[in-house]
């Protein structure tokens, strides 16, 4: 299917990378457009590429670029889906395409490859590791891929009978799969998020629902009972079914007197758990119905829980020091992360909110603040945070740098308290990426002295 075309990658990053790589090696012409100037850390992957006999064009858009005669437009899933390249494909009824639904179609048929396909607005990555590392412990021969791990296209010509691959898919990603179709694709849940991107949460409903569309009833479908979203979606699922839920004890994977069930078997206890909260013992559930369909024994499934940690930077457990526990949810750049953080924590709890300033709406965590005795307000919308703490009569402390805020919330905390940082706000008022901020709050964490 992708030998001796003429294609068009928009968007250089690791995908594209890769993407262009696996092409060339096809015979295929292909050029690689990226907007932006090359990057120091890209220097020796354009070297690379360009012996291999690719074209790029970088720091501009030429206008003429996407014409007749071009057989396929791969689109990083960054871009935007009304960039002129594709509005201008479409016109010319070129495909758009990216990475995955290109290396999808390139699976040897002859292979029987089993694919899991993970997706939701919050709990795909936890979920997608999770069901990873029960595979993984029960001696499957398993690759990660997609919005995690390495680029699917990156690993198509090592795949050997009976591998398996587990990929978490990004509503970015899924805007342009058309064909893809996993053997059991997961659902954790669907609430408003990425509309920037998506510009309405009804197109950004129908992208998720994509990753249902082709599947038959010899296929899995794992979704998730209590959300509405979710089980508005089902409908008109073709795959055979089967469900989770936190609330009600059902034929399926549920929660009953402390504990995970998977139908009628007690699969774990909660409080055997490492990782918190009731959104988490979901991705666990979502993770159990996957992996039991493959034949993985529920004390591999224990043994993984009882020492898994969590995914770096999402309600990441740092350090307990001096009583002290500290969490790092940097990848709470929205308010419905946030919400979820909260929810998990009994405890009484200093949170640093803020960061870059995009209109987000902090009244919206005011029935989850309970439990939070201070708030550190940070970033370039702090002006707004500490309007918030203050009309909530909470005791609120605003600094520009994280640094600052967090010596003051290690300050009012006492042994007992959780000191979280969940800024339900995105880093770019400061910082290249959240992780780099998630990063420097575990420095700061790691570095609190011990009291004697």
């Amino acid at each position: 299917m992708f030998e001796n075309k003429r294609i068009v990658i928009l968007g250089f990053a690791r995908s594209g990378y890769e993407a262009a790589k696996f092409l060339i090696q096809r015979n295929n012409q292909v050029l690689l457009n990226d907007g932006k100037p090359l990057q120091e850390d890209y220097k020796e992957k354009k070297e690379e590429l360009e012996k291999l006999g690719v074209e790029f064009i970088l720091g501009s858009h030429p206008e003429n670029l996407i014409e007749e005669g071009v057989d396929y437009l791969i689109k990083n899933p960054g871009v935007p889906i009304d960039h002129p390249y594709v509005l201008k494909a479409h016109e010319l009824n070129i495909p758009v395409i990216n990475e995955v639904e290109m290396a999808y179609l390139s699976i040897p048929e002859d292979k029987n490859i089993q694919m899991i396909a993970i997706t939701g607005t919050n709990g795909k990555t936890t979920t997608t590791t999770l069901i990873y590392e029960f595979l993984k412990k029960a001696g499957k021969k398993v690759h990660l891929a997609g919005n995690i791990g390495y680029p699917l296209c990156s690993f198509i010509d090592k795949l050997e009978d009976g591998d398996m691959i587990v990929m978490e898919t990004s509503c970015q990603q899924l805007e342009n799969l058309d064909k893809f179709k996993p053997n059991v694709a997961v659902m954790t849940n669907i609430s408003e998020a990425h509309l920037e991107f998506m510009k309405t949460y009804e197109h950004y409903k129908e992208v998720k629902s994509r990753l249902l569309k082709n599947l038959g009833q010899e296929d899995i479908a794992i979704l998730n009972m209590e959300n509405e979203e979710v089980m508005k979606i089902a409908r008109t699922c073709k795959a055979t079914t089967k469900y989770f839920s936190s609330k009600h004890q059902i034929n399926g994977c549920y929660i009953k007197d402390g504990a995970i069930y998977y139908y009628d078997e007690r699969v774990i206890d909660l409080a055997e758990i490492k990782l918190r909260g009731m959104h988490n013992y979901e991705n666990i559930m979502a993770a159990i119905l996957a992996v039991k369909e493959y034949g993985v024994e529920s004390e591999t499934i224990r043994e993984v829980l009882k020492e898994f940690q969590g995914v770096e930077h999402r309600l990441e457990f740092v350090v307990e020091k001096n009583g002290r526990k500290f969490y790092n949810d940097t990848e709470a750049t929205n308010i419905k992360c946030t919400q979820i953080a909260l929810s998990a924590f009994p405890e009484p709890t200093i949170i640093i909110l803020g960061g870059y300033e995009r209109g987000q709406d902090f009244n919206e965590l005011k029935e989850y603040m309970k439990n939070v005795k201070a708030i550190i307000a940070i970033g370039s919308c702090r002006a707004r945070v500490q309007e918030f703490g203050d009309h909530l009569k909470i005791p609120t402390y605003s600094y520009e740098f994280l640094k600052d805020g967090f010596q003051k919330a290690y300050e009012v905390s006492e042994k007992g308290d959780i000191i979280l940082l969940s800024p339900a706000s995105a880093s770019w008022d400061q910082y290249k990426e959240c992780e780099v901020r998630g990063a420097e709050f575990k420095k700061y964490a790691k570095e609190v002295k011990d009291e004697n």
